[in-house]
């Protein structure tokens, strides 16, 4: 009776230990980590604002992620195998939920958002202290208070969120590589590409998720619990909003720490996949084996690193992947996390709208090749030099595609002074002398703020002083500015808050630059999966934890760091205006030369990924050399290494026959 008890409990915790349970628990992390690592994403321009930083430093804040990567990352893909890798996973879990709490700590140490503007709707507005006036006593300067002015200069608290950023980072280590090598151990090899596809899916639900929570936030003022939103002078469109961005924070903490529970409940090996239904006695003799394996691994836990270190250098087909890997992440990385920045600038559209329209255009396609692309490994059992042709093909006609971006520009936004003259002539550099004219050079006006409005005449002025506006009606957004000397019109010349709409034509333009951009995540995503598989399948099964984490390793410290610093630095050399904290020192910039920034966020990425190509194939080259398992029989099971056709040199040292391995496992089956 006691033993029927026992194995009924054996049975029901192997139901539950069973690796498609191990998948959903995975898939639930992948979904976690990625909805955090997207939010934050969409929500660097509003960080960027709210600490007044230049790009190049949100760069480091987008960045600082690799780097606490970086820090484990190698330890915890060779050491992880042998120690409970379940477990492991969800600590890193409960660790990346800390690190987005700590991100959103400044929010509640620091004061109120105070954006820069010249009017005040505290103040006496019939002083219009902010209008255009002859004979003004004293020139209007921001306030300057000594105090508050070394405060401002001290206020480090963008520091928080790198931190956070960075135990962000420490906590997602673990997941990746222990999490596929612990399915590629215990999976059927050819159900391997469906659930790799299965986790693919997973990290586009979350970053979709993560969109359209940051458009959400991005929508709430920054302040919303402490200021009255009718008291505001901008609007979402505007560049000096700040959305509730530690909102969005806090839910991916609370989620992050969710998903770690499960893990904790795993055995730290399960059966292998197709013998758990045996109960002849098969499933211990398996288990006895992976046990003694496990053991003899153990023995050598710092001997073999070395060993495993050299065979994968000296594997040609890792040693290119993990290049092309690198030089396309350097490209991949710096569109995606500048990507609202730029559609904002380019399209004038709000952050909120553009952060949704790129989770409901980009990610839904992505799914969905991600699980067509495993599908199609496991209906038609592609073999590893097959897909490596397709994934370059598909790669390639997306490649391609991209360039029709180029065709799909809006021109800058017309801002009398900055892009164009006050006679509406468009110029391409900004000159301090023309921001002041015969028209405004009465009006004693602030030359270095930034408080635009929008003249009747079609032509935006950096306020409404520098428009030469007299008189203001209304409140807050729908203030409106009258008897404009600036404003040439045959109406009152009058002016509102904001800059000027680029037009229907330019709206256009960004639809279709979301439906070739839906066209490219489909193609690109098709060869994601196949791609992978020969990443995979190029080592020898006892090197891919490690291969994995060193492939990982090389792509956070030559791509995810710098990547995103020299780009941001790139990209504020297309700064226009920046904007002006309280000591007078640059903040964040409020308008880019959209010409130059679009060269240099569409130009860049695409030199990058054509320079990529060249090792891709020699890749297709040297796999004409190589046998893989699969290449002779896909239907038997596979192992997941690769021979030389020719003489094996020192590098490939091969550990154990093929024909053996397949051998001991028929044994094992009768």
């Amino acid at each position: 009776m006691e033993k029927s008890e026992k194995r009924g409990e054996t049975h029901r915790v192997r139901c539950i230990s069973k690796i498609k349970m191990f998948l959903l628990a995975l898939t639930c992390a992948y979904v976690s980590k990625s909805l955090s690592g997207t939010y934050m994403n969409s929500m660097l321009t509003q960080i960027e604002r709210q600490f007044g930083i230049p790009t190049s430093i949100v760069g480091l804040i987008n960045g600082s992620f690799e780097i606490g990567n970086l820090l484990l990352i190698i330890f915890v893909s060779y050491f992880g195998t042998k120690l409970h890798r379940p477990i492991m996973i969800g600590v890193g879990c409960a660790v990346m939920g800390l690190g987005c709490f700590l991100i959103s700590l400044p929010h509640f140490l620091m004061g109120r958002y105070e954006y820069e503007t010249t009017i005040s709707p505290t103040s006496n507005v019939s002083s219009n202290s902010f209008l255009c006036m002859e004979n003004r006593s004293q020139t209007l300067n921001p306030t300057q208070d000594p105090e508050e002015c070394v405060k401002e200069m001290k206020s480090l608290m963008w520091i928080y969120v790198l931190v956070g950023n960075i135990i962000r980072g420490m906590g997602e280590t673990p997941i990746m590589p222990l999490g596929i090598s612990y399915i590629e151990d215990f999976a059927k090899s050819e159900n391997s590409p469906l659930y790799i596809g299965i986790l693919e899916t997973g990290m586009t639900i979350g970053p979709l998720i993560g969109l359209l929570l940051g458009s959400f936030c991005a929508n709430i003022y920054v302040d919303i619990e402490s200021v009255n939103t009718d008291d505001l002078t901008i609007t979402p469109t505007d560049t000096r909003w700040v959305g509730a961005w530690w909102i969005g924070f806090l839910v991916c903490a609370g989620v992050n720490i969710l998903t770690s529970i499960p893990f904790f409940f795993f055995p730290k090996r399960l059966p292998k996949e197709g013998f758990q239904e045996n109960g002849d006695g098969t499933e211990n003799a398996i288990e006895e084996k992976q046990r003694k394996k496990a053991k003899e691994k153990n023995r050598g836990i710092t001997k073999d690193f070395f060993l495993f270190m050299k065979s994968l250098s000296c594997n040609p087909v890792y040693m290119l992947f993990t290049l092309v890997s690198v030089i396309q992440l350097n490209s991949f990385i710096t569109s995606f996390t500048f990507m609202p920045k730029y559609l904002e600038q380019q399209y004038g559209k709000s952050t909120a709208e553009i952060v949704f329209l790129m989770g409901l255009y980009m990610l839904p396609p992505i799914c969905l090749g991600y699980l067509i692309g495993g599908l199609i490994m496991k209906k038609f059992k592609i073999t590893v030099k097959k897909a490596a042709y397709l994934g370059f093909w598909l790669t390639l006609l997306e490649y391609l595609l991209s360039f029709l971006n180029y065709v799909m520009t809006c021109d800058n936004f017309p801002v009398a002074g900055l892009t164009t003259s006050y006679a509406g002539v468009q110029h391409s550099l900004y000159m301090e002398n023309e921001v002041l004219a015969d028209c405004n050079a009465r009006c004693s006006c602030i030359t270095n703020t930034w408080d635009p409005v929008c003249g009747d005449n079609g032509l935006a002025y950096m306020s409404a002083c520098l428009a030469g506006c007299e008189k203001s009606v209304g409140t807050g957004t729908h203030m409106v500015f009258q008897n404009c000397s600036c404003i040439r019109s045959s109406g009152n010349s009058s002016a509102v808050l904001g800059l000027c709409n680029k037009g229907p034509e330019c709206a256009n333009k960004l639809q279709y630059f979301l439906i070739v951009s839906i066209i490219g995540c489909l193609i690109f995503s098709l060869g994601a999966i196949p791609g992978y598989m020969v990443l995979l399948r190029c080592m020898k099964s006892e090197e891919k934890s490690l291969g994995v984490g060193l492939h990982t390793f090389c792509m956070r410290i030559l791509a995810g760091i710098p990547a995103p610093i020299y780009f941001g630095a790139l990209i504020d050399r297309t700064c226009l205006h920046w904007g002006t904290l309280k000591c007078g020192e640059p903040g964040a910039c409020r308008m880019y030369d959209i010409n130059s920034f679009r060269r240099i966020y569409l130009g860049l990425p695409a030199a990058l990924r054509g320079a990529s190509y060249l090792p891709a194939i020699f890749i297709l080259i040297l796999m004409r050399k190589f046998q893989f398992p699969g290449d002779v029989d896909s239907s038997k099971p596979e192992l997941a290494e690769m021979k030389l056709t020719e003489k094996e040199s020192e590098c490939t040292d091969v550990h154990r026959s093929h024909k053996f391995e397949n051998d001991g496992e028929l044994k094992a089956k009768l």
